[in-house]
């Protein structure tokens, strides 16, 4: 077990979404206003469904937290759901009083969501046992989560922003250097309803966005996340579960609605040849300081399951969302006949709001990573176990921070 850990809690239409964030050390300053801001980033977006008319998400400490100052026990973030009070027979977890009829059962699944195997792996007769945790909404505690671990990482000097790349068939034709995350405009990217910093394709995106809503379809699409001012050496190689390609890969595609998960120009890269993928190590600086680096960043920040120093760039793609207004054949499994698929309020897409779950993610798993490596029971002794380890790098020229 790692030294954080995160736990999440609540349906989607039920009180609450919970997390429960342990193995955070003492006097890391932090807030609701963070969090509160991460979790309007993952309500915004072009394309949301009617759920995002109803919730404003705000968070609340129940514990770890006294006067804006963690205190080294768990934390336990609340977000309410606002939208339970129009479920709250629904979703009441006390039995109904005697004579109030029970809510009729949902018995149709929709193709390409958990509710069918969800069924079959615990035995339920009503699919909305499945499908309220099967829900998105559930990364609210992720993100919530994730917010605190941002905080915790930019007192180690590492940003984490992310940003999408395409939506639908509309994509950048192009990519971005991944040695410098200085070369894409972020600003541009938070003002974008998409996430796109190109404000010509941003339009294009929204109008296809449109154009599925009119169909009754949904889109998918891709998103990056970048996370530069990284040290190298987090991770590992010793054993597989120290790899942290293998936790961000893991984190990445444990996102709903993601299938494919990639680290720098990783399938692009299997195309090539060796000596156009391999980032060259080179001798940087000059007669006065020398130190090795690099100037490509192919590996997107990885290699041999450790940090390089270099950005990491992660790349994940995100199918349709499953509930469609136009739906599939399905089967009700209470009569075995064939049917359309039910249909629940959903969005046309949810890229923009996935960079930021994924962003969260991101953080977890790096802030997860230094403190397995640093330790430290408060942020005084996690800082200064990081900062002598990196002026020892610099020491012996094995790295730079830039």
């Amino acid at each position: 077990m790692g030294t954080l850990r995160m736990t999440t809690a609540g349906e989607s239409h039920g009180p609450a979404e919970v997390c429960v964030l342990s193995g955070m050390p003492a006097g890391l300053r932090i807030t609701t206003e963070p969090i509160d801001r991460e979790l309007a980033r993952r309500q915004s977006g072009y394309g949301r469904g009617g759920r995002m008319a109803i919730e404003t998400d705000r968070c609340r400490f129940l514990a770890g937290v006294r006067h804006g100052w963690t205190l080294g026990t768990p934390i336990a973030i609340l977000v309410e759901n606002q939208d339970h009070a129009n479920w709250h027979d629904v979703m009441s977890p006390e039995p109904l009083p005697e004579g109030r009829e029970k809510p009729a059962p949902l018995t149709i699944p929709r193709p390409g969501h958990a509710d069918l195997t969800g069924m079959a792996k615990y035995g339920h007769d009503d699919i909305r046992n499945v499908l309220e945790r099967a829900s998105a909404r559930e990364t609210v505690a992720r993100v919530a989560g994730g917010a605190v671990c941002k905080r915790l990482l930019a007192e180690l000097g590492v940003t984490v922003m992310g940003r999408v790349t395409s939506i639908g068939t509309v994509a950048m034709e192009s990519r971005a250097d991944l040695a410098h995350p200085e070369s894409i405009d972020w600003q541009a990217v938070e003002a974008s309803p998409v996430g796109c910093e190109d404000a010509g394709l941003s339009q294009k995106m929204c109008d296809a966005i449109d154009q599925a809503a009119v169909a009754g379809e949904s889109l998918g699409g891709v998103f990056e996340v970048w996370c530069w001012g990284l040290c190298p050496g987090l991770g590992g190689y010793a054993r597989p579960e120290d790899r942290l390609d293998g936790a961000l890969l893991g984190g990445l595609g444990a996102i709903p609605a993601i299938k494919g998960v990639e680290i720098g120009h990783g399938f692009a890269n299997a195309a090539r040849t060796g000596s156009r993928v391999h980032d060259p190590i080179l001798v940087m600086g000059d007669d006065e300081a020398r130190w090795v680096g690099r100037r490509e960043n192919n590996a997107g920040g990885l290699e041999g399951g450790m940090s390089t120093g270099m950005p990491l760039v992660v790349r994940a793609a995100m199918k349709p969302i499953p509930t469609l207004t136009t739906p599939l054949p399905s089967v009700d499994l209470a009569t075995m006949e064939a049917v359309e698929a039910h249909v629940e309020r959903s969005d046309v897409t949810a890229v923009p709001a996935a960079r930021v779950v994924a962003e969260a993610v991101v953080a977890y798993v790096v802030a997860a990573a230094y403190l397995d490596k640093f330790g430290g029971d408060s942020l005084l002794d996690v800082v200064d176990s990081v900062a002598s380890y990196e002026r020892r790098l610099e020491e012996r020229g094995l790295w730079r921070r830039s």
